[in-house]
């Protein structure tokens, strides 16, 4: 609405009478003012009612980022991560496909010897594509992933006797959950041959260079869960989204596949998004959710991607615009909504801050 008021003040204005007088961009741009809008942006964000403080940062297309704490929030601030995690996980996973350690066709038994899913159930056929798209059919989780005092690789075996002779065949279904990516964690252990997920993760980062101060500690280091242990800060994480939507972590290649919509034509057997008070359908890739504000998914796939966690984190990658941001907070868990409605709040401002040069 804001952009249209401002197409149509512009129209009157003989300022807009150049040879580009018929691009919006350029139209916006001799209008808006960067600063005015971070004012605004502070204004917005001071009024907003969060139960707990945080930190709300974007950074553009031109590496520009604008940041506000509320509170003693900072972006320097420890959260754990609950499902945001998520996405790193994938990324680190993907790279490693990248590198020919794993292939997305590969199966759990090819690395995890101990790996009890027999031959006749349908769950043999599950593949790392469909461990990161949760689709895999595991949707049992034993309590062992919240266990510190578990043992990583026999928590994942345990996930393989729970789920046994389930009845669900691979890729017909979606469950939002933590066991798909336990397993393509220990897969990754297995493919990159060397004794636990901190090590791969530990390799990510010296090759990066993020999240340096960030570890997969929760329940134990021993024991981390993938799709929900991670501490982090903002500082942190708004790098690494930073660093993924200017193509330094993925090649083209593996961008597409992240970004593809895994989903399409599965069945919901468990969503967070569908039994929120959201009532928007959204759909999953690997690792993150794409975002469509209606009951019906009618948007375009990509363009508004996502990973919230429970606690009310939520970090996000507008393709659209060409710009990320985040929310940082740490709140009750289900708590998820929260962070996205203190985005929302500020999107329109925040969309045109982004566009403006």
């Amino acid at each position: 609405m804001r952009f249209m008021i401002l197409l149509v003040c512009c129209f009157f204005m003989s300022s807009c009478s150049s040879d580009n007088n018929d691009d919006p961009s350029t139209q916006l741009n001799a209008l808006c003012s960067t600063e005015e809008l971070e004012v605004e942006m502070d204004e917005l964000l001071a009024l907003t009612v969060s139960e707990v403080n945080f930190s709300f940062t974007v950074k553009r297309q031109d590496e520009r980022q604008y940041t506000y704490n509320k509170g003693d929030a900072s972006l320097q601030t420890s959260y754990e991560s609950a499902s945001t995690s998520k996405l790193v996980a994938a990324v680190v996973i993907l790279r490693l496909v990248e590198a020919g350690y794993l292939s997305l066709t590969d199966k759990p038994q090819d690395y995890i010897s101990s790996w009890s899913i027999s031959s006749t159930d349908p769950l043999y056929n599950l593949n790392l594509t469909q461990l990161l798209s949760f689709t895999s059919g595991l949707e049992v989780e034993p309590f062992c992933l919240n266990l510190g005092s578990s043992n990583f690789e026999t928590c994942v075996n345990n996930i393989a006797t729970r789920n046994a002779d389930n009845g669900i065949t691979p890729g017909q279904s979606f469950y939002y959950g933590g066991a798909h990516l336990q397993v393509a964690g220990l897969m990754a252990v297995k493919a990159f041959d060397v004794t636990s997920w901190q090590d791969v993760f530990l390799d990510f980062k010296t090759q990066t260079g993020l999240f340096l101060n960030s570890e997969f500690d929760l329940p134990s280091s021993s024991n981390p869960r993938l799709a929900g242990g991670m501490h982090w800060s903002g500082e942190e994480y708004i790098a690494f989204l930073s660093a993924l939507k200017n193509g330094d972590l993925l090649n083209s290649n593996s961008m597409a596949i992240l970004l593809a919509d895994h989903t399409e034509g599965v069945s919901i057997s468990y969503s967070p998004i569908v039994s929120s008070f959201l009532m928007e359908d959204w759909r999953y890739g690997f690792g993150l959710w794409h975002e469509c504000e209606s009951s019906v998914f009618d948007c375009e796939v990509g363009t508004r991607v996502s990973s919230p966690g429970a606690y009310g984190a939520y970090p996000y990658w507008d393709k659209n615009i060409g710009y990320v941001g985040l929310v940082a907070r740490q709140g009750e868990l289900g708590t998820f909504e929260s962070g996205l409605m203190i985005e929302r709040g500020v999107r329109e401002t925040v969309e045109l801050w982004a566009q403006c040069q």
